[in-house]
């Protein structure tokens, strides 16, 4: 089974920065514009979710609520991909689920090897 990875970000750029780097290290990107487009997308075929906090329609806090809602997807790794650095936010995103937390800008070697980790 291929590895999946669901991108979410308001911004078209950080999502063909994120998306070209998956795909050359071999994973199959998914990608949405806001977390409802990332709802719609979201199934069980999907391994890892890589989020931004600040979107319109859904934010990422809520995306990842909706995400550890269901059952079934309480393994489905989310890591926070944000501007956002204050400790109370990264605290706010733990609560609601997320695995882990990268600060924008990244580098792309820190991106993979983040999704290494939380893929094994």
């Amino acid at each position: 089974m291929s590895k999946i990875v669901l991108t979410v970000d308001d911004s078209a750029s950080v999502r063909q920065m994120v998306g070209y780097t998956l795909r050359n290290a071999g994973y199959e990107v998914r990608e949405a514009c806001d977390g409802r487009d990332a709802l719609s997308k979201f199934d069980a075929s999907v391994r890892l979710v890589i989020t931004d906090l600040n979107m319109p329609n859904m934010d990422g806090l809520a995306l990842v609520k909706s995400i550890r809602a269901g059952s079934s997807n309480k393994a489905v790794p989310i890591v926070v991909l944000t501007t956002e650095s204050h400790e109370g936010k990264k605290q706010e995103g733990r609560s609601a689920g997320a695995t882990g937390w990268i600060i924008k800008p990244f580098r792309p070697e820190q991106l993979l090897a983040v999704v290494k980790k939380v893929l094994g």
